[in-house]
């Protein structure tokens, strides 16, 4: 009889401090777990209930497909990992690519440790401009090529444009002509919305329960996207 396993919801920077107190990984589930019983060193990351598949409020036909999905300067760097708690990320990524079947939603691979292609969550946003309002609306687990597509920017500054292009236009059948339009049009889009400080509205997240770590006001966000630049530059 096979024995359940005692999951725990540890993150990402603590999780040397759980192996040190004897959390071990299970590779195929992606998660730490308690090897036993009574382990109270332990205790603080046990496993919280799962995150459910649809959130309250969330469209998952919002934005669907491949395209440069960019975001204002204001929000730069303020995804959902950076506003939720990290114990309570550990729980949303979990949902996020379960419920995917572990594969990107757009271009249905699964991850490659030998390429370096790992699925991730991506945001998509809609922008209220009268209420100066930028809303949650769906969470979506992507594959890193298609991810950084989304960001066409990052992948400049990166010096990945080339393999961003190329990759979306596989994906989505452009033409060249067809994706440079495509670009500049979404840069035209981020131009206009960079010009509005939004207020975010996360309520698909803390109507699911999960918890809010608190983000930094909108000048703080610029500032903080500025030095994260800087890094990625260098």
């Amino acid at each position: 009889m096979a024995v359940e396993r005692l999951w725990l919801d540890v993150p990402y920077n603590e999780k040397d401090e759980a192996k040190a107190l004897g959390a071990r990984w299970d590779p195929t589930a992606r998660r730490w777990y308690a090897p036993q019983t009574g382990m109270t060193g332990l205790e603080r990351w046990a496993a919280l209930p799962d995150v459910p598949d649809l959130l309250p409020g969330e469209d998952r036909a919002f934005g669907s497909g491949l395209f440069v999905d960019l975001v204002p300067t204001s929000c730069w760097f303020t995804n959902v990992r950076s506003c939720v708690d990290q114990r309570d990320w550990e729980r949303l990524r979990r949902m996020i690519t379960r419920r995917a079947g572990h594969r990107c939603e757009i271009c249905g691979r699964g991850e490659d440790r030998v390429v370096q292609r790992w699925l991730e969550a991506h945001e998509r946003w809609s922008y209220d401009k009268a209420a100066r309002v930028q809303t949650l609306r769906r969470l979506v687990c992507l594959c890193t090529d298609c991810h950084t597509v989304t960001h066409m920017g990052l992948a400049q500054i990166q010096g990945r444009e080339v393999q961003a292009v190329a990759h979306l236009r596989a994906v989505t059948g452009m033409s060249a002509d067809e994706a440079d339009a495509h670009i500049d049009a979404a840069f035209a889009e981020w131009h206009s919305r960079s010009a509005t400080t939004w207020t975010l509205d996360l309520s698909i997240l803390t109507d699911a329960g999960v918890t809010l770590a608190t983000p930094p006001e909108a000048g703080a966000r610029v500032r903080q996207a500025e030095r994260r630049l800087r890094g990625v530059r260098q």
